[in-house]
């Protein structure tokens, strides 16, 4: 799990801002939206959270919110943000963390990673086991995309088929 530790709330520039944000941080009379949109991005993020589902957002001491990962996005800088949803009260892994103190002990590095119960998940290729890092169990992601060759053909016939629907995304 990734936890980010937020400092007070700060003013930037939208225009200079890669998300076009006009704040960061953290500040009390924050709502779970506010709080999200201003610190879902931009941090520097190893290659380890490419693995992760879950992150949580630390400030004054105490977890204040718990969000769902559904990817990463790059932006400038060799940074990421965060694409996903906040979770909210009822939710096992906000239950958890959220109004409690931070599973990591402070440091240096606003971003930390940490072990833990939930973050378990079904491997994606759909064998029904668990994993708790990646979203394969070793082998299975090979497993995943062989099975979803031999839907189309051979391997050229894939490529060729790949090669003839993907449509290169526009440049921003």
């Amino acid at each position: 799990m990734i936890h980010i530790t937020l400092g007070p709330i700060r003013y930037v520039n939208p225009k200079e801002d890669q998300l076009g944000r006009d704040h960061v941080g953290w500040d009390p009379a924050m709502d779970d939206e506010a709080l999200f949109r201003a610190n879902r991005g931009c941090w520097v993020l190893g290659e380890r959270a490419e693995k992760e589902q879950y992150a949580l957002l630390s400030a004054d001491g105490k977890v204040r919110m718990a969000i769902e990962i559904d990817r990463l996005v790059p932006v400038a800088g060799g940074r990421k943000a965060i694409e996903g949803r906040f979770l909210k009260p009822g939710d096992e892994v906000h239950d958890a963390y959220v109004g409690g103190e931070p599973p990591v002990a402070a440091h240096r590095n606003p971003i930390a990673y940490f072990e833990s119960p939930h973050d378990a998940r079904m491997c994606h290729c759909g064998c029904g086991e668990s994993v708790t890092t990646g979203w394969f169990l070793i082998g299975h992601d090979q497993k995943a995309l062989h099975a979803r060759v031999a839907k189309i053909g051979t391997v050229r016939e894939f490529i060729d088929w790949f090669d003839n629907t993907y449509v290169e995304p526009a440049a921003e």
